[in-house]
């Protein structure tokens, strides 16, 4: 389709030979989904956050997590208003559209917390007042997988709530040039300007749920979650949620190819990116290291698409 053409090649005068992951993301976000990018540090991850930002015309935040951030430093909170003699609620940075959650797993599971019911429900609930945010509304956290000093593991929970997980890598040597070269006078960045905008979004949200899934393909991915749970390698697998987001990135998926309707292809090269980070690896994958991608591919290959 013309307008996530746009939001691609927009996008890539800024991150430059990523356009797999590009797609991914904005897939996910069709899928009304949030997004965890797990990476080394000096890959891209924030400017590729800012790039999307920019690219469609929605409001954006940024939230550095700390050690010492608290949860009403994220959703708000209720202070006294003297003139008033009432309380009165202010507004935290998550009242946005694309939220900027960087290096989620430097704050405590208490702070983590605070995004529970936004991720899930795209609401607050505060003081008794249930407050619904705008949509379209998407997280995008990023996390560094290497460095353990000073960070909290994600619980289950939490990683249940993103649609996908996935990595930027190195850029090849040709493409690094290119960014060298892109950035030696100024920032592409601050030259980027929107080619969408919200309404533009919701239309491709809507859209995204009439793309029609045949049963075959509903039976097909409810047998890659069992796959998943009968895995030696896997010791908790699918859940429920995981399945359903599966489905919606397939059938954005779908949308971004054209199509009205998931084929098998859709849902297996999507499967990895939708199931790895909410899996919980058995000793026995441990001591064979395993990682949750590869469990999830071997996963795969054991079940049959179906002829559709």
């Amino acid at each position: 389709m013309e307008i996530i053409e746009n939001i691609v090649q927009n996008m890539e005068k800024v991150i430059i030979g990523k356009r797999f992951e590009i797609e991914l993301i904005i897939k996910a976000i069709i899928a009304e989904g949030h997004i965890l990018i797990e990476d080394i540090p000096g890959i891209g991850k924030t400017t590729l956050v800012k790039a999307l930002s920019r690219s469609i015309h929605l409001d954006y935040s940024r939230i550095q997590f700390t050690p010492d951030l608290l949860p009403s430093d994220i959703t708000g909170i209720s202070v006294y208003n003297r003139k008033l003699d009432d309380f009165e609620y202010k507004k935290g940075p998550v009242y946005t559209n694309i939220l900027l959650a960087d290096e989620i797993n430097r704050t405590s599971p208490k702070t983590q917390s605070a995004l529970l019911e936004v991720m899930e429900e795209r609401q607050i609930s505060e003081g008794g007042t249930t407050y619904t945010l705008d949509a379209p509304f998407t997280v995008l956290a990023t996390q560094n997988p290497i460095e353990y000093e000073g960070t909290f593991k994600l619980p289950e929970a939490q990683l249940d709530r993103f649609l996908i997980s996935l990595t930027l890598g190195y850029a090849s040597p040709v493409h690094e040039s290119r960014i060298l070269q892109s950035r030696a006078a100024e920032d592409p960045l601050l030259k980027l300007a929107p080619v969408a905008h919200a309404e533009d979004i919701l239309q491709l949200q809507t859209k995204r749920r009439s793309v029609h899934i045949s049963e075959a393909i509903s039976n097909y991915i409810v047998e890659l979650g069992l796959a998943t749970r009968k895995s030696q390698y896997i010791s908790l697998g699918a859940s429920t949620r995981s399945l359903i987001a599966l489905q919606k990135t397939a059938q954005a998926a779908a949308l971004f190819s054209g199509r009205d309707y998931v084929i098998p292809e859709d849902i297996r090269s999507h499967a990895p990116y939708v199931f790895a980070h909410r899996l919980a690896l058995s000793p026995a994958a441990r001591s064979e290291n395993l990682t949750s991608t590869a469990v999830v591919k071997e996963c795969i290959d054991s079940v049959k698409m179906p002829a559709v």
